[in-house]
């Protein structure tokens, strides 16, 4: 295996190092470090971090391989700095057994650019009526350990609460994605008066808010644990603090998107910014930006889903919900998080890396730059600021709602064990 000699990086932003990788893991971090045979990678100016972890990527591989496969989303992750993500459930079919987990996974060791970890559905064809194969999948090659039927929320409460029982004996978890669907019927965008002048129907908060609050109940009743997907409002976060302070085993994310945009891209009626849940206002932006950044709110995950172009240029109300956001998560969370001082670098790892490694209970990533540990990291050019050029992406689908905007921060190289996935901000497979 060849070895790699980084000279000169900031490992979380401090002191100019140099980091020795060998046989997939850090073999030395020091000052003036000579090795034979070691390609040297000149990395003066550029910050260190671990891998990126992404709880939440729509990978559509089976089923929709117009819009995205496992080896373009992979190559997208990579590029973005990360080296695990989880991929969703909600493919075709769905991903609620375990001969569709191990094809994901399968899929994604063949691409060979990042670690894709299946996401098992928690119901049968996300129906939302009976348990899917959970323990299956668990044992499976995939070894499944987080389980979501994302794009529709558990909103049995009486399923919700075997799943989390079931999952408890898995040590796994239970991804929500947080939504009363009684109160979404038709829902366009978040409510409040944008939604009224616009003349599209509303998507409330509280629909998110009170299958958050009934959850946390139900995990902390039940000892299991709960993660609860792209939180987006104010109230949420208010709920998630609540329950942590109480012991129950809640996590959470929040989107690059929903820590940057707001409803008033809805002003412009481009379905590029249709997402579920909805972009929210400058205070749930403010609320979860502040969650974030005091450890309320866990993780960052992208929510990155793709589609193709049919799906995304048409009328706002035909359009389908979602947004990319691999290649720029970190750039986002530079801009929203890092240069407000919300957040320092190892914030940022903690947020991107260590934490939601652990959620998904996964060995080798998340762990911090130390000798002897994976060599699975990414350097960071923390001057560059570029503008998101949709064309030039490595998603299959083009539907950035960042097109146009200039973003702090380029990936220059990511590691996977000590092979360069990235180098010199290019694709290497």
């Amino acid at each position: 295996m060849t070895s790699y000699l980084i000279k000169g990086a900031r490992p979380y932003g401090g002191d100019a190092v140099d980091l020795l990788l060998k046989d997939g893991r850090i073999a030395a971090i020091g000052e003036s470090l000579a090795a034979t045979g070691a390609e040297v990678v000149d990395a003066a100016g550029l910050i260190a971090l671990p891998g990126l972890v992404d709880l939440h990527t729509h990978l559509r591989e089976p089923g929709r391989e117009d819009a995205e496969t496992v080896e373009t989303g992979s190559r997208a992750a990579a590029l973005g700095g990360f080296t695990a993500v989880h991929a969703m459930a909600n493919t075709d079919p769905v991903a609620d057994t375990a001969g569709v987990v191990e094809q994901v996974w399968r899929l994604g060791q063949e691409a060979g650019l990042v670690d894709v970890v299946p996401v098992g559905a928690v119901t049968v064809g996300l129906a939302g009526e009976r348990l899917a194969e959970l323990g299956a999948m668990a044992d499976s090659a995939a070894r499944v350990r987080v389980f979501s039927d994302d794009g529709h929320c558990v909103a049995d409460p009486a399923l919700m609460r075997r799943a989390l029982e079931y999952v408890k004996a898995l040590d796994g978890v239970v991804a929500q994605h947080a939504e009363e669907p009684r109160l979404t019927v038709g829902a366009q965008m978040h409510e409040g008066d944008r939604s009224a002048r616009l003349g599209l129907t509303g998507w409330p908060a509280a629909a998110e808010e009170a299958i958050i609050a009934r959850d946390v109940l139900l995990a902390g009743h039940v000892g299991a644990r709960l993660h609860i997907c792209h939180v987006s409002t104010a109230g949420s976060v208010d709920i998630l603090r609540w329950a942590k302070a109480r012991g129950v085993q809640v996590t959470a994310e929040v989107t690059p998107h929903h820590l940057l945009l707001t409803d008033e891209c809805a002003e412009s009626y481009d379905p590029v910014f249709k997402v579920n849940p909805p972009l929210r206002t400058d205070a749930d932006v403010e609320a979860v930006r502040r969650g974030l950044a005091d450890g309320t709110i866990d993780a960052v995950a992208t929510d990155h889903a793709p589609h193709p172009v049919e799906d995304k240029e048409c009328e706002w109300a035909q359009a389908r919900p979602g947004m990319l956001g691999l290649e720029q998560a970190l750039p986002v969370v530079v801009q929203t998080m890092v240069e407000t001082g919300l957040l320092d670098w190892r914030g940022v790892a903690d947020r991107m890396s260590a934490r939601p490694a652990a959620i998904g209970r996964l060995d080798g990533h998340g762990r911090p730059l130390e000798p002897g540990e994976p060599a699975n990291l990414l350097l960071l050019d923390p001057g560059v600021r570029s503008t998101v050029d949709p064309a030039a992406l490595a998603s299959r689908s083009r539907n950035s709602p960042y097109a146009g905007r200039e973003l702090p921060g380029r990936v220059v190289a990511t590691f996977l064990r000590g092979i360069p996935t990235v180098l010199d901000g290019k694709a290497q497979r």
